[in-house]
């Protein structure tokens, strides 16, 4: 399964390349020399604003060849195994503090805290000249999703949003499968997820608990109105509150949405509607829901339709999908990432390839060696982890775009793109590449914090993609469709999803 060269075939894509990527490269301009420019071979100085949970891996992937040099996270007890492993960094319960003491140590920060904190984290070191990467999603309300566009602008700093399938082998291959037309026209995509693997639909709150000595809850509930505490809300849960997460949607939908983002160049949508869910809640998101979003037509493109599932357990069924078809993720036994003539391995393309190994006989499976009884989890807590950790493991995601002439199905990531049905992928080659190719996700945004071209999903790009998708999350809230008006940032057809836009902030805290 061998690349095409450069064909005549480029001299067709002016136009679909045209607003897709930005004339500098995945963003508008690149980062300011001024503040702070380093050699490449310089090593950043990275403060992580997080240091249990996803920021563990978000720590790890920049420690790989930059410097951490300070730590923040309001739960001791969370960060633990981090805190050990950096024991004499500088570390802090309070992201503030931590900003103002190390100010002259901190090049970029990460953000990794639930999402209603994400903006207010990120403007505060963006304001002092720190690049930023943030856990996707970008905020949890439109407004503050443009106030960090705005912010990054401001200062100049390197952004990048912490959906890594923006940076997949993939995701370049199917937006590049699209604009070469494999498929025809595309009027139709669907896209599902697994998740909620959290308590979502609940039509109370959960009752109150002791906070644990290792946590500060004031600090934990930061912008939003004080409450009591509950062991339900942490470490995971709050993903499936109003008030503190974006529920299903924000948790995946920045990752399975990215490819069609970014093969049909989305931009804003005209409506949103939530066509159907199970365990509606005046707190929680649905246990689950399907959504359709509307978009124009846009430049060469026609008007399409968006379908977001979760809660599957199964791929959904698709009208015209032939029967058997794996959509969406592939098992483990059938995928092949190694593709051939490429060496050494540092020169694989980022997250897994289709190739013709599909097509071959899975190896047999390797007899593993005795295994140990695991030692049950220590705490409620734990337990309450590890069980969401066996739920992720099930279920299906993926999305599926429709065309007149046939299917293109991709991962989670935007990893495995294929056509449907995958007999079309015996032999197949792929079209010329067009799209520049990422030298990995944390690597992007480190290359662009040193003066390099912007991150590929910096907040140009990244935030008008969340804005989109936190449209679904508050149509999940309302009966009937909403009718979108992206320049004037405002639901035009519901007083209440209106107000929605904007977060309160608690006395004493702002975005800024």
């Amino acid at each position: 399964m061998k690349r095409d060269g450069l064909t005549r075939r480029h001299f067709f894509y002016g136009a679909l390349l045209a607003g897709a990527v930005p004339a500098a490269g995945f963003g508008s301009k690149p980062s300011l020399k001024a503040l702070g420019y380093k050699s490449p071979n310089e090593k950043l100085n990275i403060a992580s604003i997080g240091a249990g949970g996803k920021a563990t891996s978000d720590i790890a992937g920049c420690a790989h060849t930059e410097n951490i040099v300070a730590l923040c996270d309001v739960d001791d007890k969370r960060a633990e195994a981090t805190y050990k492993q950096y024991d004499k960094l500088p570390k802090y319960k309070d992201f503030r503090v931590m900003l103002d003491k190390e100010d002259k140590n901190i090049d970029a920060v990460i953000v990794a805290i639930p999402d209603f904190m994400h903006a207010t984290a990120a403007t505060w070191a963006m304001e002092r000249g720190k690049h930023v990467y943030v856990q996707k999603p970008l905020a949890r309300t439109i407004w503050e999703c443009r106030e960090l566009t705005q912010a990054a602008a401001k200062y100049n700093v390197a952004t990048q949003m912490g959906n890594q399938g923006y940076s997949n082998e993939g995701t370049r291959q199917c937006a590049e499968m699209i604009w070469a037309g494999e498929i025809g026209t595309v009027t139709e995509v669907h896209a599902w997820t697994n998740r909620p693997v959290w308590p979502q639909g609940l039509p109370d709150l959960p009752q109150e608990s002791p906070v644990p000595p290792t946590l500060d809850w004031d600090l934990w509930l930061g912008i939003d109105s004080y409450r009591p505490y509950s062991d339900k809300y942490v470490p995971f849960a709050w993903r499936g509150l109003y008030d503190f997460g974006c529920g299903a949607l924000g948790d995946m939908a920045c990752h399975i949405l990215g490819a069609p983002n970014m093969a049909l160049k989305l931009g804003s949508p005209t409506s949103v509607e939530c066509i159907k869910q199970e365990g509606k809640s005046a707190y929680y998101y649905p246990a689950k829901s399907v959504l359709r979003f509307d978009f124009p037509a846009r430049a060469d493109m026609p008007p399409v339709k968006i379908f977001w599932y979760d809660g599957l357990l199964e791929q959904p069924d698709i009208p015209g999908v032939p029967a058997g078809e794996i959509l969406g993720d592939l098992p483990r036994e059938r995928r092949g990432n190694i593709r051939e003539g490429l060496q050494p391995r540092e020169s694989q393309p980022i997250g897994g390839v289709f190739t013709d190994a599909f097509f071959s006989p899975p190896p047999p499976p390797a007899e593993e060696p005795e295994q140990k009884p695991m030692a049950p989890p220590a705490d409620a807590a734990a337990q309450r982890e590890s069980e969401i950790s066996r739920r992720i493991a099930r279920g299906s995601n993926g999305s599926l775009f429709v065309g007149d002439k046939g299917f293109i199905t991709t991962g989670t990531y935007g990893e495995y793109t294929r056509l449907v049905p995958v007999e079309k992928m015996k032999d197949y080659q792929f079209p010329p590449e067009l799209l520049t190719r990422s030298p990995g996700h944390y690597q992007d945004w480190i290359r662009a914090c040193k003066g390099g071209d912007p991150a590929c999903s910096n907040f140009n790009i990244s935030a008008a993609f969340t804005e989109w998708v936190l449209l679904g999350a508050l149509a999940v809230r309302f009966d009937g469709k909403l009718e979108w008006d992206s320049e004037k940032m405002r639901i035009t057809n519901n007083a209440e999803a209106d107000k929605l836009m904007k977060p309160t902030f608690r006395k004493g805290w702002s975005i800024s």
